[in-house]
């Protein structure tokens, strides 16, 4: 620059008094730099500067048109020459700066990884819905869905093993190669084994059988009491039991397997005083070998029984607690085999009505008298080991800190083909699917989307439980849906969904847009939704499902959902013979096909949630929920007031209103999205935010986690919900104590503060809501 700067001092007859400043600006967009140039005397600086401009004699200033007229032609096609040549300088300067910085790398300011960050300039800011839809079906593959059931499928994969380890780092590799930002989670969590010699169960004094299987989390203890055969072990099967006149208290309860979990078959059991309980797998119901024996898990609750509340984190200082799900008697698996030698011998009246449907040899199905004794000896050991979950994330490109997770578990007792190897086979096919729309076909989330693969899951949920638990304050406020991939498929001829209200609108629109894998003309509405399709398809969320923890301890919107089968006897879940080969005779050879299916609803539901401006999250649906409950109360308010088993003074006015108040704010949102501008991104946030914050305001905030973990006052468990009232109320044959009713009135008012609570949430802000109540 020195150097041109005297060439135009000389060209402007020699005198250094005035240069050109260049402003190379290059445009963002990447066109051509372009050049500003500024002709100014270093005296005008000067002067200005110092603000006496006016002073100066004009004959004398070098500029001053007076001066200038007096310039020869030679002297003008000087300064002509001299202007074309700054100019050419210019341009060189910016077309060799704009080919450098075409050079670097290009830095995305997108939230997502750089490794998939859509760069070309032609690639649109979010694609069409119909080409989401298309491009989720075409990638989706079977072929690939097939070569990750084999690269998953392992013969033994238990929680903390090394086949565990050796498959989550499996696992995220794969993330790794589809470019994703990748993290794991590590706990140490306490889990039941067997112990050296393995658990006896003896009849009349003698040893039955080979006990294999076990139940983690059982007491460990032997008792011995007279047998009784109680079908399912569900309450009702006990009530029937008691109005029969038959003694519980000290007896050795022998349940079949299935209808509802191990834990709460045991727990059932425990609250009425029986000693001990023997599970077996029914003919009836199970189509496997007579020696096969059943693995499970009895805690009451989901994560690790020893730290309720809190996660298991190697820093954590454990305190000396125990989950009040553990069971207080000792519960154990029996075979078939061992079931017949003892349900043939029993004694005793016959069984009501249904309870001797079943298929034991040679068996009448009697209820078993004070001579049948059994002796049940638990010899479990409690280990601790160490569990890693493996994450991969997408980043979203406007609300990176809003993000969905789609979960699979991954250990598993056995083979455990239908129960972690196929869902974790679907969950790197979606990741990988997603990734490469984002890659190659411009598709751009607004949110973003976790993939989670659980260790310890057999044990009830553990490593996502406490995942749950270490980041329980701020998934509440951030993760707005989980969708599990758990036990998608164990069958063909029927579709199955457990979830949130809030997503079952979404989930029913996914169902139209699926093809059925049983009849390609046919949608998954056509196929399976009849002419009411929450009653055909909808179940209700318990404990067995792993998106139960996320739904009723963290507040946070989920699904899970199943292929199964009505026509042939239950999955094999929980036993050796959870095979590839059972699976696809389970499903009569189309477990692809049903694989891609589920994809496809995943991928769906998935892309909807983080496409759309708005979550597709349907607030209102919550008010046909709540007035369900308030009717069943009404109703038994009023019955037991007209009785006298119930005093006046319990009032329903204040639910009734909490109800109403309710309905008003999803009303006055629905009302809101109709007349907002929805293409303003900061207004479909705001409204996103009121939207997130319902199901997290259903958790009952007078309830410590510790003693009830799971505190959706709609979809938990414990007294604090309204399905407890409900039940309490039915219970009540004559007049309450004065504690009692008090206690009644306490979890009555509890539970309508809490529904207040969330519709004063779904207000907004303070202003907003209704403080009627």
């Amino acid at each position: 620059m020195d150097q041109a700067r005297t060439t135009i001092s000389k060209i402007f007859n020699g005198e250094p008094r005035s240069y050109t400043r260049f402003n190379l600006t290059q445009n963002m967009e990447g066109d051509n730099s372009h050049v500003e140039m500024k002709l100014s005397s270093d005296m005008d600086d000067e002067v200005e500067a110092n603000g006496v401009g006016e002073n100066i004699n004009q004959h004398n200033h070098p500029y001053y048109p007076s001066k200038l007229n007096q310039r020869s032609p030679k002297t003008v096609c000087g300064y002509v020459i001299g202007i074309l040549f700054l100019f050419v300088i210019g341009f060189l300067i910016g077309y060799l700066s704009n080919r450098s910085t075409d050079k670097t790398e290009i830095k995305s300011d997108c939230p997502v990884f750089n490794e998939i960050a859509p760069v070309k300039a032609e690639a649109v800011y979010s694609l069409d819905w119909s080409d989401l839809r298309a491009l989720l079906k075409k990638k989706l593959t079977t072929d690939n869905i097939n070569s990750n059931l084999k690269e998953f499928s392992s013969a033994s994969h238990q929680a903390g093993s090394i086949g565990d380890e050796a498959l989550a780092n499996k696992i995220m590799g794969k993330f790794k190669t589809f470019g994703m930002s990748t993290w794991t989670d590590e706990h140490y969590v306490n889990v039941h084994e067997p112990g050296s010699s393995n658990n006896q169960v003896l009849f009349r004094g003698n040893v039955v059988g080979t006990t294999e299987g076990y139940l983690a989390y059982s007491a460990l203890k032997t008792v011995q009491g007279a047998a009784l055969y109680a079908h399912y072990g569900r309450a009702e099967d006990f009530r029937r039991l008691q109005e029969q006149n038959v003694d519980i208290n000290g007896k050795v309860v022998l349940v079949r397997a299935g209808l509802l979990s191990f834990a709460e078959k045991v727990a059932n059991a425990a609250s009425l005083n029986a000693s001990a309980v023997l599970i077996y797998p029914d003919p009836v119901n199970y189509n496997i070998k007579e020696d096969t024996a059943l693995f499970g898990h009895v805690h009451l609750g989901t994560g690790d029984p020893y730290t309720p509340g809190f996660p298991s984190f190697n820093h954590t200082q454990f305190p000396p607690a125990q989950s009040s799900g553990l069971p207080s008697i000792p519960a154990q698996t029996i075979t078939i085999r061992q079931a017949t030698e003892i349900m043939s011998k029993l004694g005793g009246r016959t069984s009501s009505d249904g309870w001797s449907d079943g298929m034991l040899r040679d068996t009448m199905y009697k209820l078993g008298d004070d001579g049948d004794n059994i002796t049940v000896e638990v010899k479990n050991v409690l280990v601790q080991k160490k569990i890693h979950n493996v994450f991969g994330v997408i980043k979203g490109y406007t609300d990176t800190d809003r993000y969905m997770v789609i979960g699979a578990q991954r250990d598993a007792w056995g083979p455990g083909y239908a129960r972690s190897t196929v869902g974790t086979s679907l969950l790197v096919e979606l990741a990988r699917t997603v990734t490469d729309m984002i890659k190659n076909d411009g598709f751009k989330p607004k949110r973003s989307i976790i993939f989670a693969s659980w260790s310890a899951g057999e044990f009830g949920s553990v490593g996502a439980t406490e995942w749950l638990e270490g980041y329980l304050t701020s998934l509440n406020l951030k993760m707005f849906s989980y969708v599990s991939l758990d036990e998608v498929i164990s069958g063909f001829d029927t579709f199955k969904a457990a979830a949130s209200p809030l997503l079952y609108e979404l989930l029913e629109s996914t169902m139209k847009q699926v093809s059925s894998p049983v009849d390609a003309t046919k949608s998954l509405h056509e196929q399976f939704a009849g002419s009411n399709w929450e009653k055909s398809v909808m179940e209700p969320m318990g404990l067995s499902h792993s998106a139960y923890p996320f739904q009723t301890f963290s507040g946070i919107p989920s699904l899970s959902f199943r292929f199964a089968s009505v026509s042939i006897k239950s999955y094999p879940f929980g036993t050796i013979e959870d095979t590839d080969q059972n699976l696809e005779r389970y499903t009569s050879y189309n477990t692809l096909k049903l694989a891609k299916t589920a994809g496809e609803v995943v991928g769906l539901v998935t892309l909807r949630l983080v496409h759309d401006h708005l979550l597709k999250l349907n607030v209102a649906k919550y008010t046909s929920v709540i007035r369900n409950y308030v009717s069943q109360i009404r109703s038994k308010v009023e019955s037991r007031q007209m009785s006298g088993r119930l005093p006046s003074t319990v009032t329903m006015q204040w639910l009734l209103s909490a109800h109403g108040s309710y309905d008003r704010a999803a009303s006055a949102l629905v009302s809101a999205i109709r007349n907002s501008d929805l293409d303003d991104m900061e207004q479909c946030r705001i409204i996103n935010n009121r939207i997130m914050r319902v199901e997290g305001s259903f958790l009952s905030p007078y309830v410590s986690p510790r003693e009830s973990l799971f505190r959706h006052i709609l979809l938990g468990s414990g007294s604090h919900t309204l399905a407890a009232l409900v039940d309490h109320l039915e219970a009540i044959k004559g007049g309450l104590k004065s504690a009692d009713i008090d206690q009644f009135k306490n979890q009555f008012a509890l539970a309508t503060w809490t529904i207040q609570g969330c519709a004063n949430a779904l207000a907004g802000e303070v202003w907003d809501m209704d403080n009627e109540i």
